[in-house]
């Protein structure tokens, strides 16, 4: 065998070398495999019309949802605030896989315990687990704020997380002042952006239910749930201190998945103050930059006289004025004419851009807001987003993309995709074809079966690196996803162009 202890081939090489084809021969054999002929018609049927009308037919089955389930949305939210550890109640197996998600995505550890119910609580409840759980985490990680919520386990039998915590605390669990809210959380509905608004909306019942508002001038933020979170949140600190505005950001996990090399290991670092969190209900208003993540929260916030406003993914031109006006007329603050400048740089760079990004044809996937930001910064560079996808998406948005398409004579023709997963994208690029896929790396399989070029812009993105670090919000980060976008176009020019003497004629040292 090719692999020995002088030189360790890596799988990727190792899986080539002749002695693993013809293990994989003989295994395709033993397992009866068709032959390649039957693999590639069936496969070649499955990219055709008559293909795509009976996958958009199918209502049972979902294959490769864009989406995650509620839970991680709820870790992700508790990572935002102060030494807060996030306690799910239910099975080990499944909070390993929220915390392998956001760790694979941040590459950085993400903490969060479970109540480790087993078959016997499954039968009889999670009280004993909730009870011991409780105690396990209050002493051996030391939070300020334990936030709870639930799997599919906890709720299919009806776990009361009220009632549990109470007893809980009742037995000695943690003291009875100690911060510990909760969220019913139940994966089998909704997805990781209902999960961020539940268990957002449970933190704040938890600190401001029974209080009377004395309202403030500051204004409260709620990012949503954000794989670009720490250059967001980092470049929406930048804006609001160039404003002039006092805030609050309601969970931010900047600090908690960017933590420094320097020797100290932080389990926890930065993070809303639990302090502010309590006084932010004296908010003068809560602005939410992803409306489909916060729903309920900014019902919420309403009820205490607060006025609330909700946007799409600040992204491009139209997101940024959007944002920048809504912060400006709720915090009584002018925009400065350092930002107005960043504006205009950023049209500029479209304009140097034009004749490469305009009539290019795009299908994007991914959460609502974040599709819905992404087509209108795509129409504003003179594209086409003709496949728009997301699987939490519903009939609302649906109309709301179809009116964004309206807006703009390079929405003709495109279609926004609710509730469709990634095998019905699958279908639309092979059917009607495009320049480029906009999604996260499970993107990547669309790319290799149908020769789209992926973008990466949407979380998870798990082979590729620190893209996290740098914002797309904002008119600076416009200027980072317009690079992107065309370092792929001419990525792919070169990749066309690049056989000498056949297709060489254009592969040009300066566009």
């Amino acid at each position: 065998m090719p692999q020995n202890v002088d030189k360790i081939l890596d799988h990727a090489p190792l899986f080539r070398e002749p002695e693993y084809r013809e293990m994989l021969a003989e295994k395709a054999k033993l397992e009866n495999m068709p032959p390649a002929e039957k693999v590639t018609e069936i496969a070649d049927w499955t990219k055709s019309w008559d293909y795509r009308e009976k996958n958009f037919a199918r209502t049972s089955l979902t294959v490769n949802p864009a989406k995650a389930c509620q839970p991680l949305g709820a870790v992700f939210v508790a990572a935002g605030f102060e030494r807060t550890m996030s306690f799910v109640h239910g099975s080990q197996g499944c909070v390993a896989y929220y915390r392998s998600h956001l760790s694979r995505h941040f590459k950085e550890p993400s903490s969060a315990v479970s109540s480790s119910m087993t078959e016997d609580a499954a039968v009889f409840g999670g009280l004993n687990n909730m009870v011991d759980g409780l105690a396990n985490t209050y002493k051996l990680y030391d939070p300020k704020m334990i936030a709870v919520s639930t799997t599919c386990m906890a709720e299919v039998i009806g776990d009361d997380l009220h009632a549990f915590i109470q007893t809980a605390k009742g037995k000695g669990s943690v003291p009875e002042d100690f911060d510990v809210p909760f969220a019913h959380t139940p994966a089998f509905v909704g997805s990781h952006v209902t999960g961020y608004d539940n268990m957002l909306k449970g933190i704040l019942e938890h600190f401001w239910k029974g209080r009377t508002r004395v309202p403030g001038t500051s204004v409260n933020f709620i990012p949503g749930f954000d794989g670009f979170a720490v250059g967001n949140n980092r470049e929406l600190k930048r804006i609001l201190g160039l404003m002039g505005v006092e805030y609050t950001i309601l969970s931010d996990v900047a600090d908690q998945f960017d933590t420094p090399s320097d020797g100290e290991f932080r389990m926890y670092d930065g993070g809303t103050r639990i302090e502010a969190a309590r006084d932010a209900v004296n908010a003068a208003a809560t602005i939410s930059l992803q409306e489909y993540c916060s729903p309920k929260t900014l019902e919420y916030c309403a009820t205490f006289g607060q006025e609330t406003a909700a946007l799409h993914y600040p992204m491009g031109v139209g997101g940024t004025d959007e944002l920048l006006q809504t912060i400006s007329e709720l915090s009584g603050r002018p925009i400065p004419h350092e930002l107005e400048m960043e504006r205009g740089r950023l049209i500029d760079a479209m304009a140097d851009s034009q004749s490469w990004l305009h009539g290019k044809t795009y299908a994007i996937y991914g959460d609502p807001d974040f599709v819905y930001g992404m087509a209108r910064f795509i129409m504003e560079t003179g594209g086409e987003p003709r496949h728009c996808l997301a699987t939490n998406g519903t009939k609302a948005w649906e109309a709301q993309m179809q009116a964004l398409f309206d807006s703009s004579p390079f929405g003709a023709g495109c279609k926004a995709w609710g509730g469709k997963d990634l095998w019905h994208m699958r279908s639309l690029l092979a059917t009607e074809k495009v320049d480029l896929l906009i999604g996260n790396s499970y993107g990547k399989y669309l790319e290799r079966d149908t020769g789209t070029p992926l973008i990466r812009l949407m979380f998870p993105i798990f082979d590729r690196h620190h893209h996290h670090r740098f914002p797309v919000w904002g008119y600076q980060g416009a200027l980072r996803v317009l690079v992107t976008l065309l370092d792929k176009i001419f990525d792919k020019l070169d990749d066309d162009t690049i056989e000498p003497g056949v297709t060489d004629y254009s592969y040009d040292l300066t566009r």
